[in-house]
């Protein structure tokens, strides 16, 4: 069955439809050569738009057709494409799905000091990872009596790197800095997370925020601070896959942030090489809390007598191992 045709063709499996004119015509020529040859049903109309449902069906039952089968709904999978999708002057947008909103809690707390026990909103999500609490008790407990002081700090200023949450700086304040900057890339935490602990622990007005990338921070550190830049303290909490402890650790040293009597705190995983020194800075402490290390440099004049026995017995052996691979080789 054969109907010519001079518009467009609406598909329906084995045979087809096509406006044309108000007329009819149907062929059906049946020979023995041309049995298997798919029929074509063309129908005519002058409008160029396309035939609505009703006259589809109408049209598939007048030829003996099932219109359930060649007029089916789609998919729910297409209905959502289709759902999600615009046209913006002939081009087809995907639309985005809209984003879960970040939540916080309240798991963390402060440590010691005049705000101690005082809780800390920190993200439900591992985009921020803080401090452990027995990492930040140790942290200030060797920093306190390096000053000389077991009950607080030395009073002075603090920079936290990767803030985050902001609670190492807010430790900071509680136990008697006098100032803390914090830097943090994050808008959000900043302000969701960082500025409503700092109101909550009544530390705003001690508190300098710099809403920017640690690395740029660095760089331009007279920019922000001007030319007295050096700080009394700097924790150095970042993201353990996202930085190369060398290249930072290097970039740090030669910052104008460090002064000869700075001290800083670094917690780094396991398995990351960390120098003895960084810049004028001598390494005092390095302990294991699992699968983290903290790591506080500091001037000469705080190292403990053990620690640098222990320092140099450990170089010693260093040395002699290199010596007995070079002299094997």
């Amino acid at each position: 069955m054969a109907i010519s045709s001079s518009h467009s063709v609406f598909s329906f499996g084995c045979g087809s439809i096509v406006p044309e004119t108000s007329l009819l015509s149907v062929g059906y020529p049946f020979t023995a050569t041309n049995r298997r040859r798919p029929f074509i049903i063309t129908v005519s109309s002058k409008s160029k738009n396309e035939l609505s449902v009703d006259k589809k069906r109408q049209l598939l039952e007048q030829y003996g057709l099932n219109p359930d089968e060649f007029l089916s709904e789609p998919s729910p999978k297409m209905k959502k494409r289709r759902e999600q999708s615009k046209t913006v002057s002939g081009k087809q947008v995907l639309l985005e799905e809209p984003k879960t909103p970040r939540e916080t809690h309240k798991l963390l707390q402060v440590v010691g000091g005049t705000a101690r026990r005082k809780k800390l909103l920190s993200p439900k999500s591992m985009d921020v990872r803080p401090m452990m609490e027995v990492v930040k008790a140790a942290a200030f407990g060797i920093l306190q009596a390096a000053g000389g002081c077991a009950a607080s700090l030395r009073p002075g200023r603090w920079l936290d790197l990767y803030s985050g949450t902001g609670s190492v700086g807010i430790e900071a304040i509680s136990r008697g800095c006098s100032e803390v900057h914090f830097v943090e890339m994050d808008p959000w935490v900043v302000s969701d997370v960082l500025r409503p602990n700092l109101e909550w622990t009544g530390f705003l007005d001690v508190s300098v925020i710099h809403t920017v990338r640690v690395e740029s921070f660095l760089e331009r550190a007279e920019h922000f601070l001007g030319k007295d830049g050096s700080f009394d303290y700097i924790s150095v909490t970042p993201p353990y896959a996202a930085v190369d402890y060398g290249v930072l650790m290097d970039q740090i040293s030669k910052s104008s942030i460090v002064g000869e009597n700075t001290f800083i705190v670094v917690e780094y995983p396991l398995r990351t090489d960390m120098l003895d020194s960084c810049g004028c800075l001598v390494k005092i402490s390095d302990r294991r809390f699992g699968r983290t290390h903290l790591a506080i440099y500091g001037p000469k004049w705080a190292q403990k007598k053990k620690y640098v026995e222990k320092t140099k017995k450990r170089q010693e052996k260093l040395d002699l191992l290199r010596e007995m691979e070079s002299s094997a080789s």
